[in-house]
């Protein structure tokens, strides 16, 4: 197609007069097919929206393309332009290093043509610098939406461009960002009002007839059903699949003869998913009848008392029948029809240890924590691939001493489950029960569960329920500043606590982390994408662990999360001066034991990476002799001068290490704990900034995300460990955080079994022996410095390291010790 010269312009008639670089820009597209910016050309723009959607594929692109493809709207503050992001940037989005709320300097671009439809194009963004500091450009926008959109001359009648559906014409919708459950864009309806129209219930018929129907030739009769369970969303989308709106949902409904299940499919989807609700009445004509597909969950019923038809399911379908679909208004709705009332199974948290495993309760509680929100990719899931977002919540009902401990993923209810934080009055419907050999039983949701929090509970079927009514007067016996004093938000949380025992089955059916190489692991942290955790397990023996102190207070690096490390003004010194006496000393295991840890007060270990710069924590090295050698301990050399004293650090180092890491031919240090790992405090003054902390990045900026970041947590003190592989040709370095409070959330279910406090009885317990009762973060005691005392019992000790992963964003990835077993602790099967 020849390219046309003529001027871009906005979609409205009069656009704005500021000089606008996105213009200036757009308008030298019109004369080059690829745009190139200098850094003297080259004006930073924010981005103000970052949306998902299903790649194309053709023919000759099978497994060149990532499997999902992003546009990528930008302003200057006077102008918007949505963009297409060339595929080689998308890993940028994988680890929130493009995000919205952040500007971003466009150095190549270039105008796309859709070369089979008239009229339709648009910008391909190739190259780009993200900029880790705060917006310049946002604190100007007050609302993006009245700001005009880019589009180019004789386009402007192009209802795509103007409208919330992909560039990619033969994509219809977006998804989600971070999950592929939740309703995303403008295409979805909520809030449309029932039907009024007068229903002839008359020739109506009953569930129970149905399955004799099935199979032959009939016209079905209309249907007058309850909805008594709902489940989330589920998309199917994948390549080469010819249909727009690939969703489907299943509905439990129910007449007086009985329950069926009711399949929504494709774009009905948009239409009537966030109108269906639990206790919406259905006029349904036009289904029709399939047999039931036998590989799903499907809720416990067995409360309701009623008779489940479980051979064929009713179908609702845009076409080849058209289904027809009346939501009935209940002011409509009449005794004499016999629709059964919703019945729920509401359990308290004293009632949960006599449950049997994977039986389905529902629960009503107070939140006192709410975990970030983490990703987990679907198992055995092919391209295009998908991801799970959850959550951990703690929440109590007054009925034991121990909270409910709930492993939340996401329910398609996206607005809810973004907001539940503590103080919040917490349902949910169909929860399992798990029970794991060590730990307290917790409860995880099913494709049936839906959560409700304080502001969604009105016009609810439980509000009128006994066990509702007990809770909500227990909780008018509470006073707000003694639970807030118990209440936490995001940090690293890990459920349920890792088995006494490490085994590794031959058929490798195990729940337990799966033992990687090192290699692996390498591997593992550079694919992994944002947020998302794994955890693996590692052997070898520990070289070297260091302990140092939190700083107090830390700067705010703006959007830019900082890592709790000591001064980075003060650079560490090599770990062989810290233990210069005990490697010139006797070798012997005799004389090793005697080895005690002394104070570095002349300068922190070189253990602490928190002064390398993040391009070297991941070091990448090759054996090659003495250019090996030298390019291996550039990465640790201190300068003398610039060392300052300190006294926050204690460090042990093997006698072995100083010889083995000449040798080791790559040393992992994305090591330190970072902010986000040490959960915060909630105060209802922070609210907002702490569930934008704890929630992964939004696909759309709005003025109400705010740039500011939350105080420092207080952290007393964490352990940094160097793991060295078994076959000695890796190391990677991890973060131990012990327990060392009572009201610390990770204590909850903790198996508090006394010990001596050494450092393997600590890293294998996870926590400090007793537990600080202090409610105040301040007044816990750090780590005993004599913990380190008992380090020689790692010296040459085989050990298997379980290793907690996740993708904080940019460059930051949480390596954290979940727990260290000795050899006698692993079971081989």
């Amino acid at each position: 197609m020849m390219e046309d010269n003529s001027s871009w312009s906005s979609v409205m008639v009069t656009g704005p007069s500021q000089v606008s670089f996105l213009q200036r820009t757009l308008e030298r597209l019109s004369t080059t097919q690829c745009l190139k910016l200098g850094p003297d050309e080259s004006v930073p723009v924010a981005v103000v929206a970052v949306q998902r959607y299903l790649s194309e594929r053709t023919e000759g692109q099978q497994g060149q393309l990532d499997s999902y493809s992003y546009d990528v709207t930008v302003t200057d503050g006077v102008w918007r332009a949505k963009c297409f992001l060339h595929h080689s940037l998308n890993h940028l989005v994988h680890k929130n290093t493009l995000r919205t709320g952040s500007d971003v300097s466009i150095t190549q671009c270039s105008f796309v043509y859709n070369e089979r439809r008239l009229g339709h194009g648009y910008i391909c963004i190739e190259q780009l610098r993200c900029a880790a500091e705060r917006s310049a450009v946002l604190p100007r926008i007050s609302a993006v939406g009245p700001l005009p959109m880019l589009v180019k001359h004789g386009m402007e009648r192009s209802s795509v461009l103007q409208s919330d559906v992909p560039l990619q014409l033969s994509r219809k919708h977006y998804l989600s960002l971070w999950n592929n459950d939740d309703p995303e864009g403008d295409i979805w309806t909520s809030g449309t009002p029932s039907s009024e129209t007068v229903l002839d219930v008359s020739k109506i018929t009953l569930l129970s007839s149905l399955e004799s129907s099935f199979r032959i030739s009939w016209k079905p009769l209309p249907l007058l059903v309850k909805i008594i369970h709902k489940s989330r969303l589920r998309y199917y989308g994948k390549f080469g699949l010819k249909i727009d709106y690939p969703y489907q949902a299943y509905f439990e409904v129910a007449d007086q003869s009985g329950t069926m299940s009711l399949v929504l499919w494709n774009e009905l989807c948009p239409e009537f998913y966030q109108r269906l609700n639990v206790g919406t009445v259905l006029y349904l004509q036009n289904y029709s009848l399939k047999q039931s597909y036998s590989n799903r969950s499907r809720p416990q019923m067995d409360h309701h008392r009623m008779k489940n038809f479980n051979s064929v399911e009713i179908c609702l379908n845009p076409r080849n029948p058209a289904s027809v679909i009346t939501v009935v208004s209940p002011k409509n709705v009449t005794p004499q029809w016999g629709l059964p009332e919703v019945s729920y199974q509401f359990t308290t948290r004293s009632e949960l240890e006599k449950l049997a495993n994977n039986s389905a309760c529902d629960i009503i509680g107070l939140v006192t924590f709410v975990g970030r929100v983490e990703r987990v990719k679907s198992k055995g899931n092919k391209a295009p691939e998908k991801y799970w977002t959850y959550r951990w919540v703690h929440a109590v009902d007054g009925t034991s001493n121990h909270p409910f401990i709930l492993e939340l993923f996401s329910s398609s209810q996206a607005e809810i489950f973004s907001h539940i934080c503590p103080m919040t009055y917490l349902v949910c419907t169909q929860m399992r029960v798990c029970r794991v050999e060590g730990s307290l039983p917790y409860l995880t949701s099913s494709c049936e569960t839906e959560m409700f929090i304080t502001g969604y509970h009105k016009g609810q079927p439980y509000v009128s329920d006994p066990r509702v009514k007990g809770f909500i007067q227990w909780t008018k016996t509470l006073k707000d500043n003694i639970i807030l004093q118990k209440t936490a938000v995001g940090g690293h949380y890990n459920y349920p606590h890792a088995p006494q025992l490490f085994t590794q089955s031959t058929a490798d059916t195990s729940d337990q982390a799966p033992l990687v190489s090192v290699a692996d692991l390498k591997r593992e942290l550079e694919t992994l994408q944002y947020r998302e955790h794994k955890k693996l397990a590692i052997q070898g023996q520990i070289t070297a662990v260091e302990y140092t102190k939190s700083p107090k207070t830390s700067e705010s690096r703006g959007t830019e999360e900082k890592e709790v490390a000591p001064d980075p003004h003060s650079h560490p010194a090599t770990a062989e001066q810290t233990v210069v006496d005990s490697l010139a000393s006797d070798e012997s295991s005799t004389h090793r034991s005697k080895r005690r840890i002394q104070m570095n007060e002349a300068a922190q270990t070189s253990l602490n990476r928190g002064s390398t710069p993040p391009k070297r924590r991941f070091g990448h090295r090759t054996k090659t002799g003495e250019d090996q050698e030298e390019t291996l301990f550039a990465l640790e050399e201190v300068q003398p001068e610039e060392q300052s004293p300190s006294q926050d650090s204690l460090s042990w180092v093997s006698s072995s290490w100083w010889k083995q890491r000449r040798e080791v031919s790559e040393h992992l240090r994305r090591a330190g704990l970072h902010q986000d790992s040490i959960s915060r405090r909630f105060t209802f003054d922070e609210k907002n900034e702490l569930l934008q902390w704890s929630n992964p990045q939004p696909t759309r900026w709005t003025p109400e995300q705010t740039a500011d970041t939350i105080p420092p947590a207080l952290c007393p003190g964490f352990f940094q460990l160097t793991i060295l592989g078994i076959n000695k040709q890796m190391a990677v370095d991890a973060a131990f955080f012990p327990i060392v409070r009572s009201d610390d959330p990770r204590a909850v279910g903790l198996p508090l079994d006394p010990h001596d406090n050494t450092m393997l009885s600590c890293l294998s317990s996870g926590f400090l022996f007793p537990l600080s009762d202090s409610a105040n973060q301040t007044e816990a005691a750090p780590p005993e410095p004599e913990v380190l005392v008992t380090a020689n019992e790692l010296e040459d000790t085989h050990v298997v390291c379980v290793l907690d992963l996740c993708h904080l964003g940019g460059e930051e990835v949480e390596i954290l010790i979940n727990k260290v077993y000795k050899l006698t602790d692993v079971s081989l099967h």
